[in-house]
């Protein structure tokens, strides 16, 4: 998901977002250890996703709290 689409959701829908890729990467990584991952690449894929999704999350709340001051 690219950044511009994560910037124009709500942080409601971020915070799902987040909650339901770190459950995608909990069953790659489980089918990974069962060897029936055929992609590799999707669990890095679904790594930045969060990492993207929270950075965006945190970048909203240092700018709110930088408009309350």
């Amino acid at each position: 998901m690219d950044i511009k689409e994560l910037k124009e959701q709500s942080e409601n829908q971020l915070q799902l977002l987040i909650k339901e890729s770190k459950e995608k990467l909990n069953k790659l990584r489980f089918s990974l250890a069962n060897k029936q991952l055929k992609d590799y690449s999707d669990i890095k894929k679904t790594k930045v996703t969060i990492a993207r999704a929270k950075s965006t999350l945190k970048e909203r709340i240092i700018n709110s709290k930088k408009s309350e001051k």
